[in-house]
């Protein structure tokens, strides 16, 4: 029996993304309780040499070509089915589909992910339309949270992305967000310090007039960073008005 088999096995069996500090207090609690010779090495055993252990067997599912491979999220690792076996994996579970995010919430998403902790007002400074549909939606969906509130007139609420957000689309951390360190830092126009009135409602958070474009998971992380770089690079537009959002342009539909 090797260490590499027996973590292989633990992610396996855990329900939950796992880490290496909860691996390795596993490890040396069976260990203690062995009464296989070999387990003695491991009683005492590192996180720095279940981390190895980890890698080992990542590099060994690549190279052997399996249909699965090992994730790190933003709480641990766990076995993921590649993307190459996306189709085969919907004929047996035609029931299982992707979640949809339309082009406004993934736009919403986007700034709430860079620039976070954000307003609501900051939020439709940069849109220039009301997002309190939007944000209730992502709410829903446990992809941002209330992360407390501003020190402002009025103590708006503040809201930050989730745990759920992290293993969503693929990061172990907010600086692996592409351009993060640009993306977060760059100008971008901003509520006023006094209260003003709240754009009026607008397509935007109404119900959608068309269904969402369907995404698999890996053409949803492509359209939020494009959504990202969009809502990020059009700063100095001007606000859209009720009639322009209604007329405007049709959602891009994300190529296959």
């Amino acid at each position: 029996m090797q260490l590499i088999q027996i973590i292989e096995a633990l992610i396996f069996a855990a329900p939950e993304p796992v880490t290496s500090a909860e691996i390795m207090k596993a490890v040396r609690r069976a260990a203690a309780e062995s009464d296989a010779p070999f387990a003695r090495e491991w009683e005492n055993i590192s996180e720095k040499k279940i981390e190895t252990a980890i890698a080992e067997l990542g590099e060994h599912l690549a190279e052997t070509e399996r249909s699965i491979e090992l994730h790190e999220g933003a709480s641990g690792w766990r076995f993921v089915t590649r993307s190459d076996y996306v189709e085969w994996i919907r004929a047996l579970l035609p029931e299982m589909r992707p979640e949809k995010l339309s082009p406004a919430a993934l736009e919403t998403l986007a700034l709430v992910a860079y620039r976070q902790p954000i307003t609501k007002a900051d939020i439709e400074a940069v849109r220039g339309v009301s997002v309190d549909g939007q944000i209730h939606k992502l709410i829903d969906r446990n992809l941002i949270r209330i992360g407390g509130r501003a020190d402002l007139p009025g103590r708006p609420m503040l809201y930050e992305t989730t745990e759920e957000f992290m293993e969503h689309f693929g990061v172990k951390d907010l600086e692996d967000l592409p351009n993060s360190e640009e993306l977060r830092t760059v100008d971008l126009p901003t509520a006023g310090e006094e209260e003003e009135e709240a754009p009026e409602e607008t397509a935007d958070e109404q119900e959608e007039p068309e269904e969402p474009v369907e995404l698999t998971p890996e053409e949803e992380r492509l359209a939020a960073l494009a959504a990202a770089e969009k809502a990020l690079d059009e700063e100095e537009s001007p606000a859209k008005s009720e009639g322009e959002e209604e007329a405007g342009e049709e959602p891009p539909h994300e190529e296959s």
